[in-house]
């Protein structure tokens, strides 16, 4: 069987001919189908404002830009992310650091941020300014009991939703900021929808939708009621912050726009792949994703857990298999161990990086292939008489 990789994007005709519609159109960049997408994935996710961007790390540095967070503020977020939720606070300056994770959602633990947010505040010591909690494997975190604890510590919250299009907490789409200030998308070629490279910032507010949206494109403005001086004339602009360059293509808006009208069909393959897996993994000496009755994950990875994940996953790598691990602990790089973080803080990230493997997953995945992967999960480790965790 050919290679399986573990996330792969999903292109059809219509896509194809949406980009195609704009490489015969008048704009290339900074046209009209950036807003239209904005526009539609502000209304599927019900939320008030959505500004596209060229990835997801732009976008959260943009969000906290957004919020202010520079030197002397700290951030806190989950252990098990990619390093981009972290590192894009050390791009404003500020500080990071982890809070361990739920031992069955694999989010970041409520428990857990309550216990050090009152330990903080018993000590006199530094409360973070921003919690970015992070939707792994597009699985809800608890945002209600997030947002009770920022009223009374006083902190904002940034939604690390790159994993969670299409998500539903609470009834709602995340994304809809209803507990946060701001929630961020990832458009990368594994996840729910792509637009090759790209992200999307979703605000709450205007004025956090502004305050983006001016960042985004090198601080500048053209509307003249923010303008700090009289206009020279029709041709004017005026620089007011240190901004960037994080716009999106309207090539990569199309692209975006035509795959947002198969999301729901996306995320139902999902569910029904998942399902076969549930059924199908039963009884291995495997620990099987968790998923709350009461929310929908909208599956961007199937994560098990293994005892045996260095024997499992070679065995799966050499039968063409793309298994993947998501994530190693973000303390555990080299940079972040310069910083002073131990391992031995974060027990809960340490046991789920001892075991955790992404199985492939996505829309394409046939029932052929995905039973190929079954099969060699069982070949490796039904022989073993591997105690079932």
């Amino acid at each position: 069987m050919s290679h399986i990789p573990y996330g792969r994007q999903n292109i059809s005709e219509a896509d194809i001919a949406e980009v195609v519609a704009v490489l015969r159109s008048d704009w290339l960049t900074q046209g009209p189908t950036i807003e239209r997408f904005e526009q539609a994935v502000a209304r599927y996710c019900g939320a008030p404002y959505a500004s596209a961007t060229c990835n997801a790390t732009c976008a959260l540095h943009l969000a906290y830009r957004a919020l202010e967070l520079g030197p002397g503020d700290v951030i806190w977020t989950s252990p098990i992310t990619f390093v981009a939720t972290a590192n894009a606070a050390h791009y404003c300056g500020a500080e990071v650091d982890f809070v361990d994770i739920d031992p069955v959602s694999y989010n970041i633990s409520v428990p857990a941020l309550a216990r050090k947010l009152e330990r903080a505040a018993a000590a006199g010591g530094r409360l973070p300014k921003i919690v970015a909690p992070v939707h792994l494997a597009g699985e809800p975190c608890d945002m209600r009991a997030i947002a009770e604890l920022g009223r009374r510590y006083g902190f904002r919250i940034v939604e690390d939703a790159s994993h969670a299009v299409g998500s539903l907490y609470e009834g709602e789409h995340v994304g809809s900021c209803r507990y946060s200030d701001i929630a961020v998308f990832s458009f990368h070629p594994v996840k729910l929808i792509t637009t090759a490279e790209g992200g999307m910032v979703l605000a709450r507010t205007a004025e956090l939708h502004q305050r983006v949206q001016l960042l985004r494109s090198h601080g500048i403005t053209r509307d003249a009621g923010r303008m700090e001086s009289k206009p020279d004339g029709a041709w004017y602009y005026e620089q007011l912050d240190l901004g960037y360059n994080y716009r999106m293509t309207d090539m990569q808006a199309a692209l975006g726009h035509s795959q947002l009208q198969r999301l729901e069909g996306f995320l139902a393959r999902r569910h029904e792949l998942a399902a076969r897996y549930d059924e199908a993994l039963r009884g291995l000496p495997v620990r099987l994703p968790a998923r709350s009755p009461a929310n929908r994950s909208a599956l961007h990875l199937y994560v098990i857990h293994c005892r045996s994940r260095a024997q499992l996953f070679q065995a799966l790598r050499k039968a063409d298999i793309g298994v993947n691990v998501h994530y190693i602990p973000v303390y555990r790089q080299p940079y972040y161990r310069r910083l002073g973080f131990r391992p031995a803080d974060f027990p809960e990230a340490e046991a789920y990086y001892a075991g955790a493997m992404s199985l492939p997953l996505f829309p394409a995945l046939t029932d052929a292939q995905q039973d190929y992967v079954v099969s060699s999960i069982r070949d490796c480790l039904e022989p073993k008489a591997v105690k079932a965790l």
